[in-house]
């Protein structure tokens, strides 16, 4: 008699046990399961960050190649412009000199 409530009394134990490593293995899955959800939310916010400030880069370097671009076009028009000067005032005399004889 005493064996056979030593062996439920096991068993009961034994079935305790069990049902406890099942809540704790459901826990632990469900808790990993939460972390991979923040990591991959968190991977997301820094992949967004990553993509806003590339952009932010790029625009800035366009904005300061657009600048740069401007300078140069000026500056060669001004180039242009002085070296057509000198060659109109000796083109205008020529013409001056063809047209009276």
């Amino acid at each position: 008699m005493e064996l056979i409530k030593k062996i439920k009394q096991a068993e009961s134990e034994a079935q305790e046990i069990i049902n406890r490593t099942k809540s704790e293995s459901a826990s632990q899955a469900e808790q990993g399961r939460i972390n991979r959800v923040d990591a991959l939310e968190q991977a997301e916010q820094e992949r967004k960050k990553a993509i806003d400030s590339a952009v932010a880069k790029a625009e800035s370097e366009g904005l300061a190649e657009v600048g740069n671009l401007k300078s140069q076009a000026e500056n060669d028009r001004q180039g242009l412009r002085d070296k057509s000067k000198s060659k109109m005032a000796g083109a205008v005399a020529k013409v001056a000199k063809y047209l009276r004889g």
